[in-house]
Order: C-alpha cells, then sequence, then structure tokens
C-alpha cells in the first residue's frame, strides 16, 4: 500500500541526494535522474515544482541544476510533498464510500483518519536534515559519486 504518490517519492528520494551533497553546489537533473533509476523528463518537472514553491534553487548554465534554497534542517518532508499530495482535503475512504465522516463512518473510518493524521505529524516534524543523516545506496550510486566529487 502506497501512502504517497510516486511523484512524492521522486520528489523525496531528489531531495535527500540534494541534502546529502549540498557542499557540491548544483546538481544536474541528468545525474540524479540516473542515480535514482527515474525518468529524467518526469523528474525534471517534479523538481522545477518544488522549485516554484521555494523548497529547491534552479541554477542554469552548464554547470547548472538543482540544489536546496535552503539548509537541509529547515525543509520539513510536508514542504516537500504538499505539491503532489492533498493532505488537508477530505480523505478517501479506505472502504471506497463516496461519504466517510465523523457522522457517517465506514468501519475503518477511525484507524484510517488517525493513521492519516500520524502521517502528516511525520511529514511535518522531519526535515531532510534528518534523512541525510548516515549512508544511503541509491540505485546507480557510482553515477552520483562521480558526478559530484
Amino acid at each position: 500500500m502506497a501512502i504517497l504518490s510516486q511523484t512524492s517519492e521522486y520528489a523525496l528520494r531528489a531531495a535527500t541526494v540534494l541534502a546529502q551533497h549540498e557542499a557540491h553546489g548544483p546538481v544536474h537533473v541528468a545525474v540524479l535522474a540516473d542515480a535514482l533509476d527515474v525518468p529524467r523528463n518526469y523528474l525534471s518537472k517534479t523538481l522545477s515544482q518544488l522549485a516554484r514553491v521555494g523548497v529547491l534553487d534552479s541554477v542554469r548554465g552548464k554547470h547548472g541544476g538543482f540544489l536546496l534554497a535552503r539548509p537541509r534542517n529547515q525543509i520539513t518532508l510536508y514542504e516537500i510533498v504538499e505539491p503532489f499530495e492533498r493532505f488537508d482535503s477530505v480523505r478517501r475512504c479506505l472502504l471506497g464510500q463516496p461519504e466517510c465522516t465523523a457522522k457517517a463512518a465506514c468501519p475503518a473510518h477511525a484507524a484510517w483518519s488517525a493513521l492519516g493524521d500520524r502521517v502528516v505529524r511525520f511529514l511535518r516534524h522531519t526535515t531532510l536534515a534528518d534523512l541525510a543523516k548516515g549512508h544511503t545506496r541509491w540505485p546507480n550510486q557510482a553515477a552520483l559519486e562521480a558526478a559530484t566529487d
């Protein structure tokens, strides 16, 4: 069961790479796409959206690419996924009922709503600095290391 969309997952993965390599300056979208083994055009659109909302900066030119707009400890995961998710709107019923509220709840409503609240709390209180700790092996780690060394 996926809690976040694939776009949000790509955004989180790319932002984590940028947080881990922020001292190296901008990272080209092709390098990120290769390292993460994701479609380049899709990732480019995703990162451009994050630049529009102020999470990333985009640098043009031969040595351009994307980098964090602020220090990694000031960017929450919520900020990264919010452009691609609908957390604050009515959550979709787990059992597919057209109306699922406290007044007309399905059998899973209370637990499902509580889970959604916990996910949002995690995203709001976890920063990129938290994700950048330690060592993460990306699908094509060698490409990333060659490009950022």
